[in-house]
């Protein structure tokens, strides 16, 4: 009977949790963009607390993973799939700037026309690898994919920006703790990611591989993806016991944060904790004085994905989220 009921009130309690949960997690959509047949589809986040960092135990694990810490989140959108070439080309061309759209929402207080336009690439910046159907772009600057967010922003009317750390790896685990999603063994990575045990030494096309348990697509391996933190080796030391929200402003160019690996790492530096910054030789064969704001020339294996904040900043505070301070250096 005392085992009965102790199993009664720990069906209730999970049942409670998994309800909490459930109201917390904002609904799936497919965001259209007008004018175009081309949807980004975003994965409702829910909000919660989890571990942020890697235990000491854990294999292959570097410092600048802890110390490990807990982080409270509220909700968000996160964009299922790595943004496209295509995607991006709607930015680039801006030829869509003009088409009516007379269902937009106005969560976001920003005209089109104050959005800066990217130069179009002088050279592919595919190296090769092609931008066909469905590949995700890469060689993009911060600041590139940055301004990508605020043109859609301001073309629908929903707050888009990039994830934080926080963020990335709060989606990228899912719910779990251990080195990758799906466990601590690197021999099934293969089924999730592209990597550099099975990537032939290019990018593939997005959603080939297995999602992970929140419907999210290769953000472990095909390309590296842009966060919208300061890359600090010693940020979590200097967090409280609990931290909501983290946000690492970044005040310089580099280095900048980056999350899962690409198609060019080796297993351990797509682990879920796996954190490193950007560097200026990813420009090194930029023929351009002064060098690109937007394109690298040597960082192929590095584009983003987006995500969608419920509660937009004010005016005031767009810049900390669409632009890149001392961008010229």
């Amino acid at each position: 009977m005392k085992i009965t009921f102790r199993l009664l009130l720990s069906s209730l309690a999970l049942y409670s949790l998994n309800s909490y949960s459930q109201e917390q997690k904002p609904e799936n959509y497919t965001q259209n963009i007008a004018g175009s047949e081309l949807t980004i589809d975003m994965v409702g986040i829910p909000a919660g607390e989890f571990l942020m960092g890697s235990p000491e135990t854990e294999d292959k694990r570097l410092e600048d993973e802890g110390p490990q810490h807990k982080v409270k989140l509220d909700a968000f959108w996160m964009s299922s799939h790595e943004i496209t070439w295509k995607l991006y080309d709607l930015y680039l061309q801006r030829s869509l700037d003009n088409v009516d759209n007379p269902n937009k929402p106005s969560d976001v207080d920003h005209d089109i026309d104050a959005v800066a336009g990217a130069t179009i690439p002088y050279v592919d910046m595919s190296l090769g690898m092609g931008k066909g159907d469905s590949l995700p772009i890469g060689n993009v600057t911060p600041l590139a994919a940055s301004k990508f967010c605020e043109w859609l922003s301001a073309k629908t009317g929903h707050f888009y920006r990039l994830p934080t750390e926080a963020e990335w790896e709060y989606a990228a685990r899912a719910g779990s703790q251990t080195a990758y999603h799906f466990g601590d063994d690197p021999s099934e990575l293969g089924e999730y990611a592209w990597f550099m045990d099975n990537s032939d030494d290019h990018y593939h096309k997005i959603g080939q591989k297995k999602p992970n348990p929140w419907g999210l697509y290769d953000m472990y391996g095909n390309v590296a993806e842009w966060t919208l933190d300061q890359y600090l080796p010693n940020a979590y030391s200097k967090r409280k016991k609990v931290t909501e929200n983290p946000h690492e402003v970044a005040t310089d160019p580099y280095p900048w944060s980056l999350r899962g690996g690409s198609y060019y790492d080796q297993a351990e530096y797509l682990r879920s904790a796996s954190r490193y910054g950007s560097t200026e030789n990813w420009r090194m064969r930029d023929p351009q004085f002064p060098k690109s704001l937007w394109w690298n020339t040597d960082a192929p294996f590095v584009g983003f994905r987006i995500v969608r904040d419920p509660t937009p900043p004010s005016k005031d505070d767009y810049e900390k989220y669409w632009g890149e301070s001392n961008p010229t250096k």
